[in-house]
């Protein structure tokens, strides 16, 4: 018998799922669930698009159920030569993008979670960009189900 993974696992799962089928500016992604993103700086010369569960909070709905909600976060990560607006636009827009798509979605391969918050608090790492020449964005999308 195999059990099913946690709500928060499917929810990441769908989200990678989403990315890796999308129309976007940005082709032949290969977007990825992982716990902690640690790659070499050797591996980020390619777009890395990593999809990471992140926090769960559960709220009383009523006497039998509760709202869920689960925090996926998106990093998408690439190692740049100049760093000038030419290289970095596209990666602002492909953030957007993703931005634009989850918001207030159903998951496809999970529709009982809606996406009802994304925010982009960190726009670009300064400090991914000054050590590692290295543009890091972090998209936080929180998906809402009741459970």
């Amino acid at each position: 018998m195999t059990a099913t993974p946690a709500t928060v696992i499917q929810i990441a799962e769908s989200v990678v799922a989403e990315i890796n089928a999308g129309d976007f500016s940005k082709t032949n992604l290969a977007a990825q669930r992982l716990y902690v993103p640690n790659f070499d700086l050797e591996d980020m010369k390619e777009l890395r698009v990593t999809v990471v569960p992140r926090e769960v909070e559960y709220l009383p709905l009523d006497r039998a159920s509760n709202k869920f909600h689960a925090t996926i976060d998106v990093a998408v990560q690439k190692k740049f030569s100049k760093g000038d607006a030419k290289e970095i636009d596209p990666l602002v827009f492909f953030v957007e993008e993703l931005a634009d798509y989850f918001r207030l979605k159903r998951l496809n391969s999970f529709v009982a979670a809606r996406c009802v918050k994304v925010e982009n608090t960190v726009l670009y790492s300064v400090e991914h960009w000054t050590q590692l020449n290295q543009f890091t964005s972090l998209l936080t999308l929180t998906f809402e189900l009741a459970k």
